[in-house]
């Protein structure tokens, strides 16, 4: 990672230059079975999608406030970046009432219907999949998504300096979060290479920064786990030895 890159999406854009074949984030849901990985290209191109019908169909902008009601997921990460491409402050678990516009997830469905504004619901299912019948009142993610352009341009530069994210009642700048992200990434010992294995939700800061943030910021990758107390007794050491796992929180 560069040290000059000042917002997630600037950490993006220098591992892709770096190595955009290697695994950056892949996503086990125990519950289900379901276990997707994605390669820095390929999560890059998902965030680069979501950040076009963002600022395109959506009309956010930077100051922008975005209630993200979702679960510790791969798809809540490429939201992340996306709002992080385009400047709109994510408000994890934030009030609909409240934001320009929320992103839901399957359970959260009636508490988003309190947005006046954009509402965007996706289904979590395998691969990314849509909802069997379209939640009346929200645009349908995996509908939505496929048909926006692989390449992303702000029409206005983010500022560093700008609230970048809202969880657990604490606000970050977009420079304050990556600063965060490479201290707690120093104190865990990760570098290039490493592979961090978290069971954390999104709801906190310590689970944002060990399932994305931490790894993006020193070269890493996460092994993003959900209902892990699914797994059976062994399960657990034979994913670490699998996904190659160098750090678990």
């Amino acid at each position: 990672m560069n040290a000059t890159d000042r917002t997630p999406a600037d950490l993006l854009r220098s591992a892709l230059a770096a190595d955009p074949g290697r695994p950056l984030v892949t996503f086990y849901d125990d519950a289900t079975g379901e276990r997707v990985e994605l390669s820095v290209a390929t999560f890059a191109n998902w965030v680069a999608k979501t950040a076009n019908l963002l600022q395109g169909d959506l009309v956010a902008g930077p100051g922008d406030r975005l209630a993200l009601l979702l679960p510790a997921h791969w798809q809540s990460a490429v939201w992340l970046l996306a709002c992080a491409s385009v400047g709109v402050v994510a408000e994890v678990g934030g009030d609909p009432a409240g934001a320009d516009l929320v992103v839901s997830g399957p359970d959260t469905l009636e508490e988003a219907r309190a947005c006046s504004g954009e509402r965007v619901a996706l289904a979590l299912r395998p691969l990314g999949g849509r909802f069997p019948q379209p939640p009346d009142g929200f645009a349908d993610y995996a509908v939505e998504v496929p048909g926006q352009g692989d390449r992303f341009a702000p029409f206005a530069p983010v500022d560093p300096r700008g609230p970048g994210l809202s969880v657990g009642g604490e606000e970050l700048s977009y420079a304050q979060l990556i600063d965060r992200a490479r201290e707690d990434g120093g104190k865990l010992g990760l570098g290039p290479g490493s592979r961090v294995l978290t069971g954390l939700g999104y709801d906190t800061w310590e689970g944002l920064s060990a399932g994305l943030y931490a790894a993006l910021a020193c070269g890493g990758s996460v092994v993003l786990c959900r209902n892990l107390d699914a797994l059976p007794a062994d399960g657990l050491a034979q994913r670490v030895e699998s996904e190659r796992v160098t750090h678990r929180v």
